[in-house]
């Protein structure tokens, strides 16, 4: 049972990344997804999360237009995050994460109850 995020760079100001995880073991069979970032001094911060059935997803208001999450389920569940206009203040490390036990309609962003968590990759955007 395992996330492996994927992805990450250096990109220039006003570029666009995309970010992938992808998530190993049933556990995850209807495990929402989500994805947090955690700059350098700064507390971690939620960013999207997914149902299993892609029908809802939930942003943090200030990300919503730059950034999309998206995901598939076959084979294995795998999460994307699209983010485009990228700022210096984007840099951080982005970590995708799973919500096991909401149901395949099921998402939230409520940090404390994502419960596996992938190893993070780093994004930086230069200016």
């Amino acid at each position: 049972v395992q996330l492996q995020a994927s992805g990450g760079g250096l990109v220039q100001a006003g570029g666009s990344l995309q970010l992938s995880c992808a998530a190993s073991g049933r556990l995850f069979d209807t495990a929402a997804l989500g994805w947090f970032r955690q700059a350098p001094g700064k507390a971690r911060e939620f960013i999207a999360a997914i149902a299993w059935n892609s029908r809802t997803t939930i942003y943090q208001p200030s990300m919503k237009g730059r950034f999309t999450i998206s995901r598939n389920n076959f084979e294995n569940s795998r999460t994307f995050l699209q983010m485009n206009a990228l700022q210096p203040e984007d840099t951080a490390v982005y970590y995708c994460a799973a919500s096991t036990g909401v149901g395949p309609t099921g998402t939230h962003s409520d940090e404390s109850r994502f419960d596996v968590w992938g190893q993070g990759t780093l994004v930086t955007v230069s200016s």
